[in-house]
């Protein structure tokens, strides 16, 4: 029979020894630092889709994985000071989801922590990978299909809005990488579909009305915005500004024809984030990013708002609107 003080001294070292036990599995877990270019409001959709790749891996966020935050909130030159953050903290894994800014930032902040990004341009070009299928060194990752459907968000408007002679294409050219490649292939497009192209560039908020009276100046009758992390994080904002411009617009993400804008065309942001976090996973089990090949997301999808076309006089033709995945009335 055990006495009183003995019971004590027993149950108070239990009390004691359970917080230590569970704060020591807590720090033994493996830690994924996410460097994300936009804020957690506007990454919730992706965050579960990579929360559901972690998971087909074997890892649950909280039970036998932590994933350390950073937030950029759109500054995009606070990425490399958050990157270096994380490389401080020697996570297993840097997972740089929010395109080429971020992972740029992981690239140049560490060469020996493994990098899974998630990007829409081509990651040999820009420096991230020495192939696709050998990625080498310590980075590998996904690709969307952001850019190379660049052309059909073109082609998209002029279905709808066949007299059209001129569009404008707003590229940020805080992020040349971004802003050169979709320049490229959009021209190319124009040139293919009789257009002429406008190319107007925002990298502030303050750069948004002014670009717009700018469009209406020169009586361009339609609007791509060109993908980038900033623009995402902004979705709303540029949504309500081609309303107030009757300016037709597509985007790349659901969030801005949700919004109110016309409508908006490009990769699955499910699909692509699963296989960020799939390959994280992967990663934490001991595969090597230099053995993994990057691989590409290769789902689309269109979205519309027809209560947009409705207030700007367009008629949505039968065939279009049966191809959207989801529409807003």
């Amino acid at each position: 029979m055990i006495g009183r003080r003995k019971l004590i001294t027993l149950l108070g070292g239990a009390a004691v020894s359970w917080p230590l036990a569970t704060y020591a599995q807590q720090a033994g877990m493996p830690v994924i630092g996410l460097l994300s270019t936009v804020s957690p409001d506007a990454n919730a959709i992706r965050l579960r889709a990579f929360r559901e790749g972690l998971r087909t891996a074997g890892f649950v966020e909280g039970q036998n994985v932590k994933v350390d935050y950073r937030w950029a909130e759109a500054h995009t030159g606070r990425l490399p000071e958050l990157a270096g953050e994380l490389v401080r903290d020697r996570v297993a894994v840097l997972v740089s989801a929010g395109g080429t800014a971020s992972a740029l930032a992981a690239k140049a902040a560490t060469g020996e922590i493994p990098i899974v990004f998630g990007v829409g341009v081509d990651p040999v070009e820009l420096g991230l990978v020495a192939s696709l299928n050998r990625p080498g060194g310590n980075v590998t990752g996904v690709t969307s299909l952001n850019f190379e459907v660049a052309p059909k968000r073109l082609e998209l408007l002029r279905e709808l809005l066949p007299s059209v002679t001129s569009m404008g294409l707003l590229v940020n050219p805080a992020v040349p990488a971004n802003a050169g490649a979709v320049a490229r292939v959009s021209e190319v497009a124009a040139q293919g579909l009789g257009l002429q192209l406008h190319i107007v560039r925002a990298s502030s908020d303050g750069d948004f009305d002014a670009i717009f009276e700018q469009l209406v100046q020169q009586r361009v009758g339609a609007l791509v915005i060109g993908p980038d992390t900033f623009f995402t994080a902004r979705s709303e904002q540029l949504a309500k500004l081609t309303v107030r411009h009757a300016m037709p617009a597509v985007y790349e993400f659901r969030e801005f024809a949700a919004a109110g804008g016309l409508m908006s065309y490009g990769s699955s942001e499910t699909e692509y984030y699963r296989l960020v976090g799939i390959y994280a996973g992967r990663v934490l089990k001991g595969d090597k990013p230099a053995d993994l090949p990057v691989q590409q997301s290769t789902k689309v999808e269109l979205f519309l708002n027809l209560k947009t076309a409705k207030a700007l006089g367009i008629t949505v033709p039968l065939p279009l609107s049966g191809r959207a995945d989801e529409i807003f009335e």
